[in-house]
């Protein structure tokens, strides 16, 4: 029977790239599996046809006799190169060896220390001006006394016997023949038979580590401060992780952030609010003046420019916005019972006293009067 085409087998185009090969070839490997179709006679065959058809087409040379001379190129009898379908397990470690572990790539080299994070809690204080705060955090550190090569002084890793020193074991499952990470020396080609007494063979050891933070004036609540190199120790003498520093700021007794403006609320007498006065407020930096004008409603807000937080990353000094509430007084004597009761009087029920208590009842009215009709 005539073979078919290459790149008909694959469903790609003649300048698809080997990217796009390997594609197209994982998704009908995994399609045609003869473990996944036990009752399909025909899918073994439509996979040893894709994975013939992938092993020309990702050789430069094979697939460029192919293009110029179809199979005719690439069959040895017919006086071309290809000899059979090759190593498939070298074919399916490199397409899939993403998803199982395998592939050509080798024992692995010394690997990163993970990144740690530390919870840094701030006064609002703190946050806005800055600060320099010292603090302990417990990492997996390189092993002094065998430099976290894991050895003992004196001697140094062997070769692993189960991988011969390649990190890498071809095991059998079903119809695949795969490389896998060596399972007894971790993909690292090596074994220590006579381990650092310090750390028991791990190269590192869990230590307290004191750190030196400089806090930037103005961050918030999560922002992180990133230090380079302070997380753990990598494993077999690799670079250690990074450290972060995540921002958590205390709430304020007084102030409310939020961005680059701060909020309080001003609690002032009934005197104040009616005939106005001069009151003090406090901000971050020091008390300061409020002027409050005659007839003044609860809820009312001031505004002082300048008062408010300078950001990390901007340049503009933010706001203080000052609410005030109106307090009703408590506890009155009967002197002051009887001289609220003449204001009482004297108020009556005039307007313009109490204008937006006339514009409440007037809303009252009309809404009773909706339901009557």
């Amino acid at each position: 029977m005539d073979k078919r085409d290459y790149y008909d087998v694959l469903g790609v185009d003649r300048g698809a790239s080997e990217g796009d090969l390997k594609k197209a070839y994982r998704r009908l490997a995994m399609k045609f599996h003869p473990d996944r179709n036990s009752d399909d006679p025909q899918a073994e065959e439509k996979f040893k046809e894709a994975t013939e058809a992938y092993e020309i087409l990702t050789d430069q040379e094979k697939r460029e006799a192919y293009d110029r001379f179809g199979h005719a190129g690439v069959d040895p009898n017919q006086g071309g190169g290809f000899g059979g379908q090759g190593n498939f397990g070298d074919i399916f470690g490199d397409v899939f060896g993403d998803i199982f572990g395998g592939g050509r790539g080798g024992r692995s080299g010394p690997a990163r220390g993970s990144d740690l994070r530390y919870n840094l809690r701030l006064s609002l204080e703190q946050a806005v001006s800055g600060d320099t705060m010292e603090i302990r955090i417990p990492v997996l550190a390189t092993c002094t006394d065998c430099n976290g090569a894991g050895a003992k002084a004196g001697t140094s890793a062997s070769a692993c016997p189960d991988c011969n020193g390649s990190g890498q074991i071809r095991v059998s499952q079903g119809f695949f023949s795969l490389q896998q990470t060596c399972p007894r020396c971790g993909g690292r080609g090596k074994v220590i038979t006579d381990p650092c007494l310090t750390c028991g063979g791990a190269g590192r050891v869990e230590r307290q580590k004191t750190l030196s933070v400089k806090i930037p004036a103005g961050v918030d609540n999560g922002d992180r401060i990133r230090l380079s190199g302070e997380g753990e120790a990598g494993p077999n003498g690799g670079p250690a992780g990074d450290l972060y520093v995540q921002i958590e700021v205390s709430e304020h007794s007084i102030f409310v952030r939020e961005g680059r403006h701060l909020y309080c609320e001003v609690p002032i007498s009934f005197a104040d609010a009616a005939l106005g006065g001069d009151l003090e407020v406090p901000t971050l930096d020091g008390r300061v003046n409020l002027k409050i004008p005659a007839e003044t409603q609860t809820g009312k807000v001031f505004r002082l420019r300048g008062k408010g937080v300078t950001q990390v990353r901007s340049a503009g000094v933010g706001d203080l916005l000052c609410k005030v509430l109106v307090e009703t007084p408590v506890k009155l004597t009967d002197a002051q019972k009887r001289l609220f009761e003449e204001l009482k009087v004297t108020l009556g029920d005039s307007d313009k006293h109490s204008p937006k208590g006339k514009t409440w009842f007037d809303g009252v009215k009309d809404f009773f009067e909706t339901l009557k009709s």
